[in-house]
């Protein structure tokens, strides 16, 4: 049995996300559930009644939390009675062939973890799409998200699922104490699904809540910062120089340092690529002073 986890807080695509869904599970020609996971307050029933073979959980968040992801996540695997469990997000639209690509490996090649490829549609991608497929192309990942992820059960409750005490991050989170415990990530790059990112608005958004999740890996996740500067200097490099502005007052041609990253970047868009990483950085300075311990 394979459970499908989709956790929806108020998406009206979730609709398309079930019915591509639903094609690649009876393509895959696998025992299958699908699980929703829906935080809307019943804004979502319209899509619940179309997709009656879908289980339903209506979820009623915790006091006090904002971004519920996580809980959300943890809850569908309570209710999911597969040995694997398989996770993307609602908005995501799988490609020919998806889910049986996904587990593969798990079923086939003895793996506990599988991450394929999530990208945006053609010619409305992401800024680092190119970047997600150059990594797919690699037999083990470092780390994954959820938006197109397999894993075993077993798997899965050993390390204790998603923490909750994050709101975005959570899923590198999960993947990082998936490694620790032993297990390497394999990678389906072959197992497509699509994505629309939103306008420039929403991905910079987007920008700002995952600086601030990365800095909150590392306050947890001590023991990989040693190796930071090397792997991640995104994470170093924008934070350092937004804190140095106020030098411009001194040294006028300081924001000059930012030409050299502008030319490595001319062929993705520079000022586009600035934007993104600024926004980033000061989504990890803002999780470093604000961050309540």
């Amino acid at each position: 049995m394979i459970s499908i986890v989709i956790i929806s807080k108020d998406e009206p695509a979730l609709g398309g996300t079930l019915d591509g869904v639903t094609r690649a599970a009876g393509a895959a020609g696998l025992p299958y559930e699908i699980i929703v996971v829906d935080a809307s307050e019943g804004r979502l029933d319209a899509i619940a009644a179309a997709h009656p073979h879908v289980r339903w959980i209506a979820f009623t968040p915790p006091p006090g939390a904002r971004v519920t992801i996580p809980h959300q996540r943890n809850a569908g695997v309570r209710a999911a009675e597969g040995e694997i469990v398989v996770f993307t997000d609602a908005g995501c639209l799988p490609g020919d062939g998806w889910l049986r690509r996904l587990v593969t490996p798990l079923l086939d090649e003895g793996e506990s973890v599988a991450s394929g490829l999530v990208t945006g549609p053609e010619g409305h991608g992401s800024l680092y799409d190119a970047d997600a497929r150059r990594r797919a192309a690699a037999r083990y990942l470092p780390e994954c998200g959820t938006g197109n992820l397999a894993v075993r059960r077993e798997v899965f409750d050993q390390v204790a699922g998603f923490d909750e005490t994050f709101g975005y991050g959570s899923d590198v989170d999960f993947s990082w104490r998936v490694q620790d415990a032993g297990h390497r990530i394999r990678s389906a790059g072959d197992a497509v699904v699509t994505h629309d990112w939103g306008d420039r608005r929403r991905q910079l958004r987007r920008s700002y809540v995952y600086g601030k999740a990365r800095a909150r890996l590392y306050l947890k996740h001590r023991g990989r910062r040693a190796d930071l500067l090397r792997r991640e200097p995104m994470v170093l490099v924008y934070p350092l120089f937004l804190l140095g502005l106020p030098l411009t007052l001194w040294f006028p041609y300081y924001p000059a340092l930012l030409l050299v990253p502008a030319w490595r970047n001319r062929r993705n868009g520079p000022v586009r690529v600035l934007a993104d990483r600024l926004v980033y950085g000061a989504g990890v300075l803002a999780e470093l002073l604000f961050h309540r311990r």
